[in-house]
């Protein structure tokens, strides 16, 4: 998308499989409770989350949001509270989950030796002919001329960009994004958007922590507001 918030020519979003609609929730957390090194990070919080629906999580530095983020992909385990994800339960560590379910957060390790497609390329081929194309990718992420370039030789917005697009090259129902707006330029998050409007139009669910009303805005999402341990849907 340029400044204006229509679609840019020449970078296409990539089209997205459609997602069976379930009849539960996404996901469902009640009372959830976090506490780290001492300190109440998360003090009862509930958030449910249908699918379809994009939701950006905000508040300042500090008040819980990776962290809750990190106890939807069960990677923060919680102090108390009860947590669904996908009508399966408490999250797994296994591939079943990891199937349906998508983190983008810290960047992630890069493979030695491999350049931007063939990360993009292994993507694909590991998770099957329904995904994205690698040439679909490098267009949407505008990474094609770095498609040759080793990704620690990126700079920290195309690392951004190639983080999103390892995520999104793949089907899945539910996507959680720490701060995506990282390192991107104003035009891109636009794009950004559009992208995840899509994704969620296709019966995807997106959750992502951001600091960026703008974003939230233009991707349709609903706004949970974290403060004081708690979270106040707006």
């Amino acid at each position: 998308m340029g400044s204006s918030g229509r679609p840019s020519r020449g970078h296409p979003a990539p089209r997205l499989a459609s997602i069976p609609n379930v009849t539960e929730p996404v996901v469902t957390l009640d009372h959830a409770r976090v506490e780290l090194g001492g300190n109440l990070v998360l003090g009862g919080v509930d958030l449910h989350v249908a699918a379809g629906e994009v939701v950006a999580v905000m508040g300042g530095n500090g008040v819980g949001k990776s962290t809750l983020l990190r106890g939807l992909a069960g990677l923060q385990r919680l102090d108390d509270g009860l947590l669904d994800v996908l009508g399966g339960g408490p999250p797994r560590d296994d591939a079943a989950f990891w199937g349906d379910v998508v983190l983008v957060a810290d960047e992630p390790g890069w493979y030695p030796g491999l350049t931007v497609r063939e990360h993009l390329e292994l993507a694909h081929a590991v998770h099957g002919t329904a995904c994205q194309s690698a040439d679909t990718m490098l267009d949407a992420f505008d990474l094609r001329e770095r498609a040759d370039v080793a990704p620690p030789n990126l700079s920290t917005g195309q690392r951004q960009r190639l983080s999103l697009a390892m995520a999104l090259i793949r089907p899945s129902r539910l996507l959680l994004l720490d701060e995506p707006e990282r390192g991107l330029d104003a035009d891109f998050r636009l794009r950004l958007a559009a992208v995840l409007a899509g994704y969620a139009a296709a019966g995807g669910t997106v959750v992502m922590a951001t600091h960026d009303a703008r974003l939230a805005e233009a991707a349709g999402a609903r706004l949970v507001v974290l403060s004081d341990g708690k979270a106040v849907s707006k």
